[in-house]
């Protein structure tokens, strides 16, 4: 992702700021190997952000939940049933991790999984809401599963 440098205060006031669906467009849940881009609103309108869910072909239980501003600055990453992440200082995490921006390292950091706000981390789709909840999505958007109906 493109490296894009802000205040650590403006990082912060960006997360805690109430996100909208902005239209009632029904997602469906990505497959293994599949993708899908959300696009969410402020509730003034004048910061846009991306809400991306992704999933990997050949392990089912990876999937990654990223919030994103401005379409390029990560605020928060969710990677879960992945590789282990090593941060800068050579401190290794295992998957789950959460990344959070930080300022003069983008998403570069990893943290434990907070177990508080992700207590299942193997449910994909409870984890996602979490997720969504965690990124302050107050309006999150309708997003079913193929062959069960709206889980959002």
């Amino acid at each position: 992702m493109t490296e894009i440098n802000m205040s650590q205060a403006e990082a912060d006031a960006l997360i805690a700021m109430h996100k909208h669906r902005v239209d009632d467009t029904e997602w469906i849940f990505p497959q293994p190997g599949g993708r899908i881009i959300v696009p969410l609103v402020s509730e003034d309108k004048r910061e846009s952000f991306t809400l991306d869910v992704s999933r990997v072909r050949i392990v089912l239980s990876k999937a990654t939940y990223q919030n994103r501003a401005r379409q390029v600055i990560l605020l928060m990453r969710l990677d879960l049933g992945g590789a282990p992440h090593r941060n800068p200082d050579g401190e290794k995490r295992v998957c789950p991790h959460l990344h959070v921006y930080r300022e003069g390292f983008g998403d570069k950091w990893a943290m434990p999984v907070p177990v508080q706000t992700y207590p299942k981390p193997h449910d994909l789709l409870a984890t996602l809401g979490a997720f969504m909840h965690h990124c302050n999505i107050v309006e999150p958007p309708p997003i079913i599963e193929e062959t069960q109906g709206e889980l959002f």
